[in-house]
């Protein structure tokens, strides 16, 4: 898998991929609204959990590069996740903190949005997060989701949870 968008190449993780995503997954910031920052064995089952994603779905949480500095900067895609007791495909994405507010999850999302759209058979996507997580939700409207649930749960406390149907992605895609 080999994606681009104008400033960035998205692609499956390797294992040479650790040092840059230990750098971002450990990172307490980044990691805010997760339990806890990733340790170097999660950041390794991250990887693999991904590429083993690749080998069943055909796709999972791709490497974000950037084109420019040829570095990677976080990882964005599609997983399988459980939203309120439902399996659901839903697009997460990690971006390093040096390089926040400069749109790079906006547009990792957006291109993994339009793939799932064009490639799969899915009629509805989603991205859930912890309800403190303002920069997350904040990406899944830019991209033109909305709010479609919340609910209480052990992990998050508040869940949020957004989506953008394929009708309304044809729709952005038209206007």
């Amino acid at each position: 898998m080999h994606l681009e968008t104008e400033r960035l190449i998205l692609r499956e993780m390797v294992p040479n991929d650790f040092d840059a995503l230990f750098q971002i997954l450990s990172d307490p910031e980044t990691m805010q609204h997760y339990p806890k920052p990733f340790d170097e064995e999660k950041v390794r089952s991250w990887i693999e959990w991904n590429r083993e994603n690749y080998r069943v779905f055909g796709f999972g949480l791709w490497a974000v590069e950037h084109k420019e500095i040829h570095e990677v900067i976080g990882d964005c895609g599609v997983t399988m996740q459980n939203i309120g007791s439902k399996i659901k495909p839903e697009i997460g994405y990690h971006i390093r903190k040096d390089l926040w507010h400069k749109g790079y999850a906006k547009e990792a999302s957006a291109m993994c949005r339009d793939w799932i759209f064009k490639h799969t058979p899915f009629q509805t996507m989603y991205s859930y997060m912890k309800y403190t997580n303002v920069r997350s939700y904040s990406t899944a409207i830019s991209n033109g989701m909305h709010l479609v649930d919340e609910f209480e749960d052990d992990t998050n406390t508040i869940t949020k949870v957004y989506a953008i149907t394929r009708r309304q992605w044809l729709e952005l895609q038209e206007g």
